[in-house]
């Protein structure tokens, strides 16, 4: 359900609207693309990357796992790298919608490529996994850019809110299919390395389909901005970030958080690329049994993401993530000592409540903090630090469980430093100022 307003346009400062349907066709982006992280990141073809392409081509103990954090480590370095700097164009060109659109393609197209990927293509898989997941990152900064566009300053808690839940339930719908024909596919005999890739078709149609709204109704409502003499749009780009960094003193409490931001989503991100792999090499679930586990786990984050979306409007952005965080460190200090898969199923829910409260949360907090005409630019910052955790993090949890020879659970409960470390470093964010600093316009 769209979150309701007191009419069908939600007013903006300087007399903007922004009729429903916009809104619908922005959240409508996260419903669309969370197929991609839900059945190749999180539930499908990590799982099968560890157990079947690299778990047949490397040796054991930890190799394959680490394998498959380096990957990560790579593409988000590659998205580190260029997403202020491609935020900066966008904003200064308005091609927000049209970079959009070519990480869509790309997305697409290097998720259907991946379903070429069988026993032993470890390089391969590599090489079509990063370029899939580059395309896919950089889209979530460009659609996340249009949020200050398209909602106020007291709206942009719900609204993100809105968006992650519907994006759970998008990657609900593609992993259930996912689920119905990998159970026709085993009914018949087939192996992971026959029905996987079939996923990554199924799971690259959908992403497609599901954009088309995004792309009909949403609004580039930025205005170019012409170019000096002798100037293009990558000297401006980088100039208008080496502005932005210069002046932190001015966006304090942004950049507090953006450090604050990456030092948690350290953590999330680790889950995210590695529970389907803990499921299995630990719990011992089969894949059948992983994909109807994230398939409830999806219910619980567009709860969770809902729920607090609304919380937020009361507590606020900080104090609601200090309450998110502080789960997710309960549910990993359980599944630490967590024995039976009854235990774990509890585990798993209480990570879905936290995932999608602390994500909405925080692409909220970052909207809140940016100047509209400046929202690619920052919105590109936070891809850097989110990418820079998912840099660090999965691969600290591959580093981890190498060296204690595929010790899963050490690995895992090594993560909970990186929520407390972020718990302690809300507490120098401040809220009011920040959001009073992004109405003062550059």
């Amino acid at each position: 359900m769209i979150p309701s307003f007191s009419d069908n346009t939600l007013r903006r400062p300087g007399n903007l609207t922004v009729a429903r349907h916009e809104i619908f066709a922005w959240a409508m982006y996260d419903f669309a693309n969370s197929g991609y992280t839900t059945v190749v990141l999180t539930a499908v073809f990590s799982a099968y990357f560890v157990g079947v392409v690299a778990g047949n081509a490397v040796d054991t103990g930890g190799m394959a796992t680490l394998l498959w954090t380096i990957a990560m480590a790579l593409t988000n370095f590659m998205v580190l790298v260029s997403a202020p700097v491609l935020g900066a164009i966008a904003d200064r060109g308005a091609h927000k919608k049209r970079f959009l659109a070519f990480t869509t393609i790309g997305c697409v197209f290097f998720t259907a490529m991946l379903g070429f990927v069988g026993p032993g293509d470890v390089a391969l898989g590599m090489v079509f996994v990063i370029l899939a997941s580059l395309m896919f990152a950089s889209g979530e900064n460009f659609i996340a850019a249009f949020l200050p566009e398209i909602a106020s300053q007291s709206e942009m808690g719900r609204i993100s809110g809105y968006g992650w839940s519907l994006g759970y339930l998008g990657g609900l719908l593609v992993l259930g299919i996912c689920l119905l024909y990998i159970h026709w596919a085993q009914s018949q005999g087939d192996t992971a390395a026959q029905y996987v890739p079939v996923t990554m078709w199924i799971t690259a149609i959908m992403f497609g389909l599901a954009a088309f709204p995004t792309f009909i109704w949403l609004r580039e409502r930025a205005v170019p901005r012409p170019l000096k003499a002798g100037e293009n749009y990558i000297r401006a780009g980088f100039t208008r970030v080496r502005d932005t960094l210069s002046n932190t003193r001015r966006y304090q409490d942004l950049f507090r958080f953006l450090i604050t931001l990456t030092v948690y989503y350290c953590g999330i991100n680790s889950v995210v690329v590695l529970a389907a792999i803990y499921a299995q090499q630990v719990m011992g679930f089969s894949m059948q049994e992983i994909i109807s586990l994230i398939l409830v786990v999806n219910v619980t984050a567009a709860a969770g993401a809902l729920l607090f979306g609304l919380v937020q409007e009361r507590l606020g952005s900080v104090r609601t993530l200090i309450v998110t965080l502080t789960v997710w460190i309960a549910a990993l200090v359980l599944a630490f000592f967590t024995e039976s898969r009854a235990a774990f199923w509890l585990v798993a829910n209480l990570v879905g409540v936290a995932l999608g409260s602390s994500q909405s949360a925080g692409r909220a907090l970052v909207g809140q903090f940016s100047p509209p005409e400046r929202s690619a630019e920052f919105f590109g910052l936070w891809g850097l630090a989110g990418k820079l955790a998912a840099v660090i993090g999965p691969l600290v949890y591959g580093i981890v469980t190498f060296i204690t020879h595929g010790n899963h659970r050490q690995a895992l409960l090594s993560v909970c430093v990186f929520f407390v470390a972020g718990i302690i470093l809300l507490f120098t964010v401040d809220e009011r100022r920040g959001r009073a600093v992004a109405i003062h316009r550059d």
